[in-house]
């Protein structure tokens, strides 16, 4: 049984759903978790910052556990899984995370093992998804079969040219796109749903 942990994104902004997320990822792996991290949503020159300052987040988090951390590489990331009991992937470019993680097996390669995303990953694993990037919907891999909105409600956007987002019409659309029996998990940010498949 695998365990994934579908984050909406928007952890840095939201510091005690931040805490509840990581004691969920955390949950039932003892004492000393290996916790891989994986940046493939992000452009490969960040991946070590990013991982560093992860790191050090994650490490204040943790209570009574000494976790350990991992930096996830695409040539190494079937056996980093098979060392590691939780992978978290992180959000950025919803085609990025679907590139890199179209190229692996993951129902396989992580079978009985924690998986946390968040945004752009959480969007990559479901079957369909409206992201606030394009503002339209897109196939997701299809490895959960729910629909997903990452950032539900959020000031995600209000920046934009394209002024701020309709994420009304944002679900109107998602409810009519692909499989229309699937559930649509619209969460605020920091906001998380559990599902063990």
């Amino acid at each position: 049984m695998t365990k994934y942990i579908l984050n909406s994104g928007g952890l840095r902004n939201e510091p005690e759903k931040s805490r509840l997320f990581f004691n969920e990822i955390v949950k039932g792996l003892g004492d000393a978790p290996r916790i891989l991290f994986c940046f493939f949503a992000e452009k490969r020159e960040v991946w070590e910052e990013k991982f560093e300052t992860y790191k050090k987040h994650f490490s204040e988090l943790a209570i009574d556990i000494v976790p350990t951390f991992e930096l996830a590489f695409p040539d190494k990331f079937i056996e980093q899984i098979k060392n590691n009991d939780a992978v978290i992937i992180f959000g950025g470019d919803d085609h990025l995370a679907m590139y890199w993680l179209s190229q692996y097996n993951l129902s396989e390669i992580w079978k009985g093992k924690v998986v946390a995303t968040s945004s752009a990953a959480t969007n990559a694993l479901v079957k369909h998804f409206w992201t606030c990037d394009w503002r339209k919907c897109f196939d997701g891999l299809g490895i959960l079969p729910i629909k997903f909105i990452a950032h539900y409600e959020s000031d995600y956007g209000n920046d934009d040219s394209r002024g701020p987002i309709n994420w009304r019409k944002g679900c109107e659309e998602l409810v009519e796109y692909g499989d229309i029996s699937l559930p649509i998990h619209a969460l605020k940010e920091g906001e998380f749903i559990v599902i063990e498949k």
